[in-house]
């Protein structure tokens, strides 16, 4: 009986203790258009872009085939963390309000993005964010 009880007592502590997940932010994009809709980066107006974040860390871009840019390893946290865009063409600010994720896994999710800038429009379209240059 002491066995059949070990046994349990085993099978419990493994059986609570679910496989570790974890869930990353949903991945950032941009967009950068003028106010003919055409892309910056396609049509070569946009030729160097970099983003840092307020301590100065610069965060890792990705070009895609269709030229939006992803922003990588950013939401990953709770809180409100501020970045600054800068170009050959114009500089702005945006924040990201993220808080951690409350589900079936660990994770975070982000909030809120907030762009302030001189002569810029953002549209939050399907999946990334149109960033207008005017």
């Amino acid at each position: 009986m002491k066995k059949i009880f070990i046994f349990f007592v085993i099978s419990l502590l493994f059986t609570a203790c679910g496989e570790d997940c974890y869930n990353p932010p949903q991945p950032i994009v941009f967009e950068f258009v003028n106010s003919n809709d055409e892309n910056l980066i396609t049509n070569g107006s946009l030729a160097s872009y970099s983003i840092v974040e307020e301590n100065q860390t610069a965060v890792q871009l990705t070009k895609t085939s269709d030229d939006k840019i992803i922003l990588e390893n950013v939401g990953a946290y709770n809180g409100t963390k501020n970045y600054k865009f800068s170009s050959n063409l114009k500089v702005f600010d945006f924040s990201i309000q993220s808080s951690e994720f409350k589900g079936g896994c660990d994770g975070y999710q982000i909030n809120k993005i907030t762009f302030t800038g001189v002569k810029i429009d953002v549209t939050d379209e399907k999946g990334y964010y149109k960033i207008i240059f005017q």
